[in-house]
Parts: C-alpha cells; sequence; structure tokens
C-alpha cells in the first residue's frame, strides 16, 4: 500500500479539545492550609481558578462570643498561628478603646517590640516557605533558624512558645524579664545576619528569579479594589501602611519606612517582605532605647486588671477582685468600636459590640489573608500551572484568618 501522501502545513486539523478541570488542595504542602482550588485548564495555561476557603470552619467569632472578654485571648492567638502576638495586642486595643483607658508607656514599648518581633517571625516563614516550594531547601532553614530565635525569645517573655496568650486588657500578663532589651537586640542583629545570608543565596540565582520576575502581577488599581493591605498592596506600589497612617501606641514616635513596590509580582511581594524585616528591626533598636527601665505595665484600675497572685492568696479585697474579673468578666461599656493595627498580612480589625455585660455581644474580625486569599483567583488566571505555587505562596494565606 502506498503512503498517503498529506502536507500538514496546509492540512486543516480539526482536533476536538476541550478544558481540563484539575482540583488542588484542600490537603496539599502547597496550599498552606486548607484551601481549594479547582482550576480550568487549557494546556498548562489556567483559564479559570474557583477559589474555594471555608474549610477551616472553627467559628471563631461566635466562640468569642461564648466566653468573658478575657477569654478571647486564646481565640485571637490561634487566627494568625504565625504573629499571634500581633493578634493579642490588636484585640487588647479594641477592648482599651470602647473602655477608654491608654496603657502606660513602658507597655506600648513593650507591645511594640513584641510585635514587631512577631511581625519579622511571620515574614521569615512566609519567605522560607516560598524559597523552599522552589527548591531552595538551604535558604528556607535558614530563615526558620532565625524564626526560633525569635520563638526562644518569645518563649522566655510569656512562657509559651508559640500560642501566647499573653495579652490583656489594660496591659500585659507579665512586666518584661531582667534581660529583655539585651535578647531583643541580640536576636534583631542575628536576624538580619540570616537576612542577609539568604538574600545571597536567592537574589542572585537565575533560576529562582525566572520562577517570581513578571509572575503573578496586579496593578495598584486591582489590588485596592480587591480590599488588599499589607505587604501585598505594598508591593504593588501603594504605601499603606496602618503605623503611618493611623499611628497607634507609640508608633508615630519611630523612624522607619514603609517599603513598596514596582511591578507588583511575586518578586516585589517576596522582597518586600525581606526589606520589612530590616524595618522592623529599626523599630525594635528605637522602641528598647525610649522604654523605661521601671514602671507600671498595667493601668491602675482593679476594675479591669487582675491583681497580682500574692494578693489573691493572702487578702480577701484580692481574692474577690480576680472572682469577679474571672467569673463575670469585665463590664465593657455599652456600645461599638471598630480598632485597626498593622498585623503580618496587613490591616487587622476588630469590630467589638458590647451591651454592658461580661461577655462580649458580637466579635467580628477583619482579617488581612481572607480578603488577599479572595485575590489569587485574579493572580494566578492567566498564568501557568507551575505559577500557582510561588503566586500562592507569596500571597502568605494563613488559614486561621480565612475561617468564615
Amino acid at each position: 500500500m502506498e503512503p498517503l501522501d498529506i502536507d500538514l502545513d496546509s492540512a486543516e486539523l480539526d482536533i476536538p479539545a476541550e478544558p481540563a478541570l484539575l482540583n488542588v488542595g484542600p490537603a496539599h504542602p502547597a496550599m498552606h492550609g486548607t484551601v481549594r482550588i479547582v482550576m480550568e485548564l487549557s494546556g498548562e495555561t489556567i483559564l479559570k481558578a474557583d477559589v474555594q476557603v471555608g474549610y477551616l470552619h472553627r467559628g471563631f467569632e461566635k466562640m468569642c462570643e461564648r466566653g468573658t472578654w478575657s477569654q478571647v485571648f486564646p481565640y485571637v492567638d490561634r487566627c494568625n498561628y504565625v504573629s499571634p502576638m500581633l493578634n493579642n495586642v490588636a484585640f487588647a486595643l479594641a477592648c482599651e478603646k470602647m473602655l477608654g483607658v491608654q496603657v502606660p508607656v513602658r507597655c506600648q514599648h513593650y507591645r511594640v517590640i513584641l510585635g514587631e518581633l512577631a511581625r519579622m517571625s511571620d515574614h521569615l516563614t512566609c519567605t522560607g516557605a516560598m524559597a523552599m516550594e522552589l527548591g531552595a531547601f538551604t535558604p528556607f532553614l535558614w530563615l526558620i533558624k532565625a524564626r526560633e530565635m525569635i520563638w526562644d525569645l518569645m518563649e522566655e517573655e510569656t512562657g509559651a512558645r508559640l500560642t501566647h496568650s499573653f495579652g490583656r486588657v489594660g496591659g500585659m500578663a507579665k512586666p518584661p524579664t531582667s534581660g529583655f532589651k539585651e535578647h531583643a537586640l541580640a536576636v534583631k542583629s542575628q536576624v538580619l545576619e540570616v537576612v542577609a545570608e539568604a538574600e545571597k543565596l536567592l537574589l542572585g540565582n537565575r533560576i529562582f528569579l525566572d520562577r517570581l520576575d513578571n509572575v503573578g502581577v496586579v496593578s495598584a488599581e486591582d489590588a485596592v479594589s480587591l480590599g488588599w493591605t499589607g505587604p501585598c498592596l505594598r508591593a504593588s506600589g501603594v504605601a499603606y501602611d496602618v503605623r503611618k497612617a493611623a499611628p497607634y501606641m507609640t508608633y508615630g514616635q519611630y523612624d522607619f519606612e514603609v517599603p513598596v513596590g514596582t511591578r507588583g509580582d511575586c518578586y516585589d511581594r517576596f522582597v518586600i517582605r525581606l526589606e520589612e524585616v530590616r524595618q522592623s528591626a529599626r523599630i525594635i533598636e528605637q522602641a528598647v532605647q525610649q522604654m523605661p527601665d521601671e514602671g507600671p505595665i498595667d493601668i491602675d484600675d482593679p476594675r479591669i486588671v487582675l491583681p497580682p497572685k500574692d494578693e489573691v492568696y493572702t487578702t480577701i479585697e484580692g481574692t474577690i477582685q480576680h472572682f469577679k474579673i474571672v467569673m463575670e468578666g469585665l463590664k465593657i461599656p455599652a456600645g461599638e468600636v471598630y480598632s485597626y493595627t498593622e498585623g503580618g498580612n496587613g490591616e487587622l480589625g476588630f469590630y467589638l459590640v458590647s451591651d454592658g455585660s461580661g461577655t462580649p455581644y458580637r466579635v467580628r474580625i477583619r482579617p488581612p489573608c481572607f480578603l488577599v486569599t479572595a485575590g489569587l483567583e485574579k493572580v494566578i488566571t492567566g498564568e501557568m500551572m507551575s505559577d500557582v505555587v510561588p503566586c500562592f505562596g507569596s500571597l502568605n494565606m494563613i488559614g486561621g484568618e480565612c475561617d468564615r
């Protein structure tokens, strides 16, 4: 039989094809928690992406409404379990705003130092995980080593390595330890050294850069319309930082910069976080210098602050004060408030409603990761399948914050 003589260049090949559906998550190492993405693919190009949160459904806000005001702190720890101290401080500030009180200056500096250390921990985890997921395992180990240094300090101060529950309405659980300032400065310096080492390995690596450059680009207009805040918004060129835009505690006294990107791609989101680690180090150094060595940590109001343990055990007044606060809860005046701070991933807000009792009537949280994760569809649509990993890693989704 003679072979068919077909000119493939001129022939019209009508091969039927339709987009393929691919399910990623909710249990997948690259999903950073419990998130499901149903992607419609043409070859390896993403045509559509359906991002589904909600697989972690603890009912955070309703749990907060079942206990007293002080019993909320362990719950907010678990919203962002990488930088829980920032959540502790944010909720305490919201309650204090309703009460119309302000903690002593020493406590404000103490909160700032612990919060900035927590922010560094958050950024180290995100950048380290991004590097690891793109094949750079050594920088991941180095950056996690730096995070461990921060957690060692946190454990020394709070008694807990991760979920500290250290914040209190009207102050903190305990005053700083005797060597806190020296330890904080030492950790800050060591973290900066590790970041510099990791940058030498990563930012000169062509393979690593090719995976990030011009991948997952989000314009400033799109970032704002998506409700983004934090490093992802600043990477797109919008210099919005709550610590600068609406200074709280002692942030108005510190000299630091708000780094911004130019393209809004994965590379910008990566390096913005590394630069924010350096800015946090600047804030820590100034706060350590300005924090008084002596003075109260808590406000002087027995209706709000728990008495010292020795008074609880030895005086009837201390026992009754402790009993009323623990059993009945703080009596926050009836009303509502929205208080917002700069969390590890953007604006962290608490909307609280009080009916005058010792239990919150309503607790609502504005978690930065929820809105950032909602923009994932915009980030990966039109990209290649392999780009999902660096894109999703650059957003730094924290599962606890997406608990809706």
